[in-house]
């Protein structure tokens, strides 16, 4: 299958015209006109995701993350970056990124995220220009629940190491936001939908002050908070793609580790 019409579907769900202006979605490496026999769903692109990929004969990697951010100078193996990309180059594996498009889309990140943890009634959190567009999402739980015992189900739900939490404003939680991946931006936003409880990542030492006990902000980790990228892919390539081999990674890992 010619890999323009894979990206297409992605496209499709989410366009690359909604990607931040710092961002470096879409197709990072090979050609459109270049057929692929294999995806291989990832988070990152990591040595170890190319040796999955080799090892089933996935030809396309498509990520969540970009694997090239900022220019190339140059290509003599000194970094992690300069090897995947020059392996994928000699072993003709297309490399492919649905990053803030994906986090954006109308059914993307967030809502993915917040269906997994039984948030209903979703609504985007930050709207964009563009109708349904945005970023996060604000829901409600079927009944309200304990705070802390809340915490604990997201912790089990998502196999978070650590739940890092502000001051819990509340004994209870009913009224949901979530933005997947450094979603601190959105704290107001969250506020300001009147939310009992905020889920996202990425949150530095003063962030946790930014609430003022007006709702609960957790920090599960950008990792864990972005390893629906997998299944949300599968999903949309799996129902459009049905006799195209999709591939689930299961070497995506955290590139941070925790000593509890």
């Amino acid at each position: 299958m010619k890999i323009r019409y894979i990206t297409t579907v992605i496209e499709t769900f989410a366009p690359l015209r909604w990607q931040e202006s710092y961002d470096n979605a879409g197709l990072i490496v090979g050609r459109g006109e270049d057929e692929a026999h294999a995806a291989l769903l990832a988070v990152d692109v990591t040595e170890e995701v190319l040796d999955e990929a080799e090892r089933l004969g996935c030809d396309l990697v498509v990520t969540h993350h970009p694997i090239v951010f900022h220019a190339l100078k140059r290509f003599n193996s000194a970094d992690t970056v300069q090897r995947c990309v020059e392996r994928a180059i000699r072993r003709g594996i297309a490399l492919y990124a649905c990053h803030t498009n994906l986090d954006s889309a109308p059914g993307g990140m967030s809502w993915h995220l917040a269906g997994m943890l039984g948030v209903g009634n979703l609504r985007v959190l930050q709207p964009a220009a563009e109708e349904g567009v945005g970023f996060g999402v604000v829901g409600e739980l079927a009944e309200a629940v304990d705070t802390v015992e809340f915490m604990r189900f997201i912790q089990r739900r998502l196999g978070a190491s650590v739940v890092r939490y502000s001051d819990i404003a509340s004994s209870a939680v009913r009224r949901v936001a979530v933005c997947t991946g450094a979603g601190a931006s959105l704290i107001g936003d969250a506020r300001r939908a009147g939310a009992d409880f905020y889920l996202t990542a990425d949150m530095k030492y003063n962030d946790f002050m930014m609430p003022d006990k007006a709702l609960t902000v957790a920090d599960i980790g950008h990792f864990e908070s972005e390893y629906c990228a997998i299944q949300l892919l599968f999903d949309i390539l799996s129902k459009n793609l049905r006799t195209f081999a999709v591939r689930k990674s299961e070497c995506s890992r955290n590139p941070v580790n925790y000593l509890v």
